[in-house]
């Protein structure tokens, strides 16, 4: 049995920077969530709306960090795939932990992760039966990350600040990848399969 993500989870991973420049990060958020401090510096930007979409982002990456944990513990997974799972799982630890310093640089408060638990009961994780369903679970998620990171490129007007969200794309595309090719998916036949 598959678990299928609910097209609101999907939507809120896609989305999670928003549809227009309106609500994209500032120059300086971004800036800081590259480290660049020099750069933020000299960005504007609404720190308060700022803190609130990093905060978005940082549930999504608890939300990732906790399914691959749960994927891990699960007995489901086979060790090569397992240790796979691991590596993804700190690659959003370190995605947590830029936001986290960024969303504090920026005078706001991280949003706290929730319980496994309660992530295990929101990702469908009692229906998971076997490697296959936690790598689907896990390649939809990826997927939505990237699309979502791929969507706001267009709000930057520094060069710098969108290759930032392609960086974090970019992780997040070759996650799905990995995990699509573990799957035995085809590889996309048409360009530009992302971002759409």
């Amino acid at each position: 049995m598959l678990i299928k993500t609910t097209p609101a989870q999907y939507s809120a991973r896609r989305n999670f920077l928003g549809r227009s420049t309106s609500i994209a990060l500032s120059g300086a958020a971004v800036a800081l969530l590259a480290g660049n401090s020099r750069l933020a510096v000299a960005a504007t930007g609404n720190p308060s709306g700022d803190v609130n979409i990093l905060n978005v982002a940082l549930g999504l990456e608890h939300e990732a960090i906790a399914a691959y944990q749960v994927g891990a513990e699960s007995g489901l997974l086979q060790k090569p795939v397992l240790d796979t799972a691991v590596l993804f799982q700190s690659h959003h630890k370190q995605h947590r932990d830029a936001l986290v310093a960024t969303i504090e640089k920026l005078g706001g408060k991280p949003v706290m992760a929730k319980s496994n638990s309660d992530y295990a009961a929101s990702l469908g994780a009692g229906g998971l039966k076997s490697q296959t369903d936690i790598l689907n679970l896990a390649a939809r998620l990826e997927l939505g990350a990237a699309n979502a990171y791929i969507g706001v490129i267009p709000a930057f007007s520094e060069k710098d600040l969108a290759k930032v969200a392609a960086r974090l794309a970019a992780d997040e595309t070759m996650h799905w990848s990995l995990l699509a090719n573990a799957l035995g998916k085809p590889v996309p036949m048409a360009a530009l399969s992302f971002g759409a």
